[in-house]
């Protein structure tokens, strides 16, 4: 499924023709007439999305939600559409974390595009939270565990460095690969560097040893 498009703009007609272009190409389509309105119905954060927003609304105005939306924690990205043009207010959009910004009217093969890329950007940021919690459930001692064998060390080396025994580091070994919902030790070894867990790990460090 491509995702959820929360579409914010104040012109009834507009909302009407960008959902049924955004429907056709089978995205889900959530509009709202004003900021606020999106304010008072928050989309969901936990599934792949992205937020259509226009700049300049009655009440507040699309940069105010922004700020709003970064305040509560959103991870959403913000595509914004003005039909004004105006330099500062594309920058400090930019600047605040939007993921790309349109001038009115904008080609369709454009504006899917950014829709498509930002919608990836928050499937991306869904999926590091998820490895993030499910690292976050590792005891003290099997983040140490996890931490040497993902730099490649053997059991007989986490034993000798933990001061344990072999046995009790392949006991944890099995607990961690549980945990982390993985079955080989390349794919640990993997969330490990995208959680950044192997940053400033020298070439040596990252031999896959037993």
């Amino acid at each position: 499924m491509p995702g959820i498009v929360y579409v914010v703009d104040d012109d009834a007609s507009y909302r009407t023709a960008i959902k049924r272009l955004l429907e056709k190409t089978g995205y889900r389509v959530v509009t709202y007439a004003s900021a606020q309105r999106l304010l008072d119905q928050r989309p969901d954060e936990n599934s792949p999305g992205c937020i259509l927003l226009d700049v300049r609304m009655p009440g507040l105005s699309g940069a105010e939600l922004q700020s709003r939306l970064i305040e509560f924690g959103s991870t959403l990205p913000i595509v914004f559409l003005t039909g004004y043009m105006d330099i500062t207010a594309t920058v400090k959009a930019l600047k605040a974390g939007a993921h790309n910004f349109f001038i009115k009217p904008v080609r369709s093969d454009e504006l899917l595009k950014a829709l498509e890329k930002g919608i990836a950007r928050h499937e991306t940021a869904l999926a590091l939270k998820g490895l993030r919690a499910r690292l976050s459930t590792l005891t003290p001692r099997q983040r140490q565990i996890f931490e040497i064998i993902v730099r490649g060390k053997t059991n007989k080396h986490a034993a000798r460095e933990l001061g344990s025994t072999e046995r009790t580091i392949k006991a944890h070994r099995k607990v961690i690969m549980g945990k982390m919902k993985v079955q080989s030790l390349a794919q640990l070894v993997t969330i490990a560097e995208r959680l950044g867990v192997l940053q400033g790990s020298g070439p040596e460090d990252l031999k896959l040893e037993g």
